[in-house]
């Protein structure tokens, strides 16, 4: 029988979003990827350090193209089945370097945003946590065809909220933390191995399962 079946690990990059070495978003990007190793996935963790790019200038793309760095960023996403987003919150929204990333990674043809699962965390001094950044992020990522996981991390008070080694202080949270993301690996694992699941995205009640399968803004 024919099978669509995905061979060995899931592959998932973990990306840190910040700029900053000693962020507590590089934290609980190391701390995700550790739970996803322990989980049996191939994790690649990276930061956002690792991809130079420009702020994004249409003259500057006729002129030169798709830069290095975003290039870079667009053939590690290639690579994975998933990623995991741990960005900071910069003044209530996503981080300009964030968003500058995807723009400039979007201009690729095919743009490899389409179809990703991905599971969105943040780590913020705040009280919030950067929440507010992380439902910001899903607006972008979902118009390019991402499929954001409904439920999102968010851990408040982090300059305090880790330990020596780089697990969570507090054991309620870190549990939190590990049941996001085993469910979260348990989803992507179904879609990419799994036959008889159909990829399918509807925008009205009435769409039936023989429809046509509703286009969005993806390529």
């Amino acid at each position: 029988m024919t099978t669509d079946a995905h061979p060995g690990p899931l592959r998932i990059l973990v990306l840190g979003a910040a700029l900053r070495a000693a962020s507590t978003n590089a934290k609980l990007a190391s701390l995700v990827a550790g739970m996803l190793t322990e989980a049996g996935a191939d994790v690649d963790l990276a930061s956002m350090r690792e991809f130079d790019m420009p702020l994004y200038d249409g003259d500057a793309e006729a002129a030169h193209g798709v830069p290095d760095g975003a290039l870079a960023l667009r053939d590690r996403l290639e690579r994975c089945d998933a990623f995991v987003l741990a960005s900071p919150e910069y003044n209530a929204s996503v981080p300009g370097v964030v968003k500058n990333a995807i723009d400039w990674v979007s201009r690729v043809r095919p743009q490899p945003f389409k179809t990703k699962h991905a599971l969105l965390v943040s780590a913020s001094p705040s009280l919030v946590g950067g929440n507010r950044g992380l439902w910001a992020l899903r607006v972008p990522l979902e118009h390019l065809g991402t499929r954001v996981y409904p439920d999102m991390f968010s851990l408040a008070g982090a300059h305090e909220a880790f330990t020596e080694d780089g697990q969570l202080t507090d054991p309620a949270l870190q549990q939190r933390l590990e049941e996001t993301v085993t469910a979260f690996l348990h989803l992507v694992e179904a879609d990419a191995r799994y036959v008889c699941l159909q990829r399918r995205w509807y925008e009205f009640l009435g769409d039936r399962t023989g429809a046509p399968v509703t286009q969005r803004a993806e390529d």
